[in-house]
């Protein structure tokens, strides 16, 4: 880099220092040297609003449109995945809705990951045909013969999860993109598992990435939020559609813990994919371990695109079942006593959760997931002989070697 690095062109600094400085700035009216938390929800006109666009997004107005806090954390989204700007909504899901409904309409196509977040798989499955009548064909998006059998002329969007939850299944997101720009269609990924630390799928050929906030981004456990980021384009339409109008906005108390969250976010990652390397080696090499799926694994049948495609590590999230019915599973995971049993991921803390055979996205899992189930575990940032010793004791005592 020859440019000298200055915090004010986030194109000038590296990812760490990006992460740190990027959406930040001195509140003028104190001095404060972190955007602070603005709680309003209205904003002062100025003297003569009639040039005001009452739907903008750009400068604060009212809320729903944009705040302060929201403001701050779209440049800093943008600037870490390489967009050319965001959007911050209320959750993940609606950041997924707010793609769907500003993209596709009635009588359009749509191919999908046939392993994606429960939310997507029924948004696609049941909501969006039986309301406004758009059609849908969920493929393994890992076989791209299939992908591209599955364009009809009428396809405007292609979505695909990498790596996908829960299977960890990754995506060559740069042929996924040539195969729907062919197509004429738009490439979406869910990159959430992933953040943007360990894969940026824009640069890979994707129009839009989403992310659910929530997880490893915020990274702590105490706020919701989605984003999609893509070119300004794209983003102004999902602003003035699925924002504006629809009313998903994150609020600003969400959007300020999210933003300082995100200054860890390069530290965090690192941790957590460490701390899953050793698990998932320490689990594979166990007999009582039926199976682990984590791309960090020579086991795994992605490992060398996920080591092509993310070359700083493989994330946080591993997937495993211990040898037994669900009552053994269950058993297992009441045997633990620093990994959490709790929903979400991305957590400081270690969470797991048992899912067994049974639902609609079932019967696209690997055999072995039909066959045992699985516990999805979120790797968390504990000292990762703790997480393993505590594997270890449950393992111990659920099924005595």
């Amino acid at each position: 880099m020859n440019t000298r690095p200055d915090k004010h062109d986030p194109t000038t600094l590296r990812l760490l220092t990006q992460a740190v400085h990027a959406g930040n700035s001195i509140d003028p009216g104190t001095g404060a040297i972190r955007t602070p938390l603005v709680l309003a929800n209205s904003y002062a006109l100025p003297e003569d609003p009639s040039a005001i666009s009452w739907s903008g997004t750009d400068v604060p107005l009212y809320t729903r449109n944009s705040g302060v806090n929201q403001l701050a954390l779209q440049e800093k989204l943008a600037v870490l995945d390489n967009g050319e700007d965001a959007v911050a909504l209320a959750s993940g899901v609606a950041a997924l809705h707010a793609v769907f409904f500003t993209f596709v309409s009635s009588g359009d196509h749509v191919v999908v990951a046939d392993v994606v977040y429960e939310a997507s798989y029924r948004l696609f499955a049941e909501l969006l045909p039986e309301k406004y009548g758009i059609q849908a064909t969920f493929v393994d998006t890992s076989d791209l013969d299939a992908v591209r059998a599955a364009i009809r002329p009428n396809t405007k969007l292609v979505h695909a999860e990498t790596p996908a939850n829960p299977t960890t299944r990754i995506a060559d997101i740069a042929a996924l993109a040539q195969i729907a720009h062919a197509g004429g269609a738009l490439l979406s990924v869910d990159s959430t598992f992933a953040s943007p630390l360990l894969l940026k799928p824009l640069d890979l050929g994707a129009d839009l990435v989403v992310h659910s906030l929530t997880k490893y981004i915020n990274g702590h456990g105490d706020a919701m939020g989605g984003a999609v980021i893509g070119s300004r384009s794209l983003i102004n339409r999902i602003k003035s559609d699925a924002m504006v109008d629809v009313g998903g906005v994150i609020s600003p108390f969400n959007a300020w813990l999210i933003t300082r969250g995100s200054v860890t976010l390069p530290l965090r990652m690192r941790q957590h994919s460490s701390n899953a390397q050793a698990v998932a080696e320490f689990l594979e090499a166990d007999p009582r371990v039926a199976f682990v799926a984590y791309p960090g694994l020579a086991s795994h049948p992605q490992h060398e695109l996920a080591a092509r495609t993310m070359p700083h590590g493989f994330g946080g999230m591993l997937a495993f079942a211990v040898r037994g019915d669900p009552d053994i599973q269950n058993q297992f995971v009441s045997n633990l006593r620093i990994i959490t049993s709790a929903v979400s991921l991305g957590h400081d803390e270690s969470l797991i959760v048992h899912v067994g055979t049974s639902g609609p996205r079932a019967q696209h899992y690997p055999a072995e997931f039909k066959k045992w189930g699985h516990l999805r575990l979120s790797v968390g940032l504990e000292d990762p002989d703790d997480l393993v010793a505590d594997l270890a004791a449950a393992l111990e005592l659920t099924l005595p070697s």
